[in-house]
């Protein structure tokens, strides 16, 4: 199975903000340099795409089983790996489940009491709805892992 294809998205959406934050950053510099004065918007961006940039590669990692996790007990006990790999799963689904819910509150919140950025005055939903769709798609791309593990379609090692 190629899991190159299946977290697709993700992919594109680390890129995309590796590359913006490398362009913004460059660009900052290359200004401050020569005019003794600095972009406002750099930082704010830069950090809204770093949590782009982690969410989604975590997504990437969780999808390819790159993610971090207990091997040792899996070898330790390999009679116990089906029971293992589903205690691995409830638990992440768990912390997940609760970055989705809370970030999901924390969201819609911003969304109602039109809060605006420090910096640049922008909505903050903007940048905080990112938090509970890509925790979603890092759920999504664990079940697809634990699937495919419980199959054997995936090696437990990566």
């Amino acid at each position: 199975m190629n899991n190159r294809q299946d977290a697709r998205l993700e992919r594109v959406l680390a890129t995309l903000a590796l590359v913006i934050i490398s362009l913004i950053s460059l660009a900052n510099v290359v200004v401050r340099y020569f005019t003794d004065a600095s972009f406002a918007f750099t930082e704010e961006f830069s950090v809204f795409l770093l949590v782009i940039l982690t969410f989604a590669g975590a997504s990437v990692a969780m999808r390819s089983n790159r993610h971090i996790r207990i091997g040792f007990a899996e070898r330790m006990f390999p009679r116990l790996r089906t029971p293992l790999i589903l205690v691995q799963w409830l638990a992440s689904v768990l912390v997940l489940g609760m970055v989705l819910w809370y970030g999901g509150q924390f969201a819609l919140e911003e969304y109602q009491w039109e809060s605006e950025s420090p910096g640049l005055g922008l909505p903050n939903w903007w940048y905080v709805v990112w938090l509970p769709l890509l925790a979603l798609m890092m759920l999504i791309r664990l079940t697809q892992m634990t699937i495919d593990r419980l199959r054997g379609r995936l090696a437990d090692e990566p």
